[in-house]
């Protein structure tokens, strides 16, 4: 058995999971609402209070779809419930972060700044504390979404090796490199 697809989803109180004949899954809780179809290899069955995913045969595809849907269903618990949140930093002289509505504008050191619309599911917040970097704060339900823009907003400026610059996440450990030596003699 896989390790992680034995294990069973324990549904907290206030979640509704529901299976269609499709092997469509929808989890409703107080956050909102999020659905995936799952393949129609992995029978998904709710008994109680508890989420339980099954395999038909021990084959390499089938073990590893077990624990991928079952790990996918479990961050539709947990975000339908709780909801995920993601810090970024901006390290650097001159960067700044805002936002109208759903639109981050980010001045990363390039000549122009950058706009980025993001979807009305995440909401987004930035601030600027004195003293300190600035800062990006991504919150939703669904961690794959969350999880994506904060990877696309990071690549808008990648954190360099020698000063450290650039957007990462918060308490993100950069390895710094020691850079060149005095001149010739």
């Amino acid at each position: 058995m896989s390790r992680i697809g034995k294990k069973p989803i324990n549904i907290p109180a206030g979640v509704t999971v529901d299976v269609t004949a499709f092997n469509a899954v929808t989890v409703k809780g107080p956050k909102g609402t999020l659905s995936r179809d799952v393949n129609p290899d992995i029978a998904v069955k709710v008994e109680g209070k508890e989420v339980i995913l099954e395999r038909p045969t021990d084959s390499k595809r089938h073990k590893s779809l077990h624990g991928l849907y079952r790990s996918l269903i479990n961050n539709m618990v947990i975000g339908v419930s709780e909801g995920y949140k993601k810090d970024l930093e901006l390290v650097g002289v001159g960067y700044k972060a805002s936002n109208q509505g759903q639109v981050l504008e980010l001045s990363l050191g390039y000549s122009h700044n950058i706009f980025f619309a993001l979807p009305e599911s995440v909401s987004l917040k930035t601030e600027t504390p004195k003293g300190k970097n600035p800062l990006i704060t991504l919150e939703g339900i669904d961690k794959e979404l969350v999880g994506q823009i904060a990877a696309k907003i990071k690549s808008l400026r990648k954190v360099e090796p020698y000063k450290g610059k650039g957007v990462r996440f918060v308490g993100e450990i950069v390895r710094r490199k020691a850079g060149k030596t005095a001149g010739k003699k």
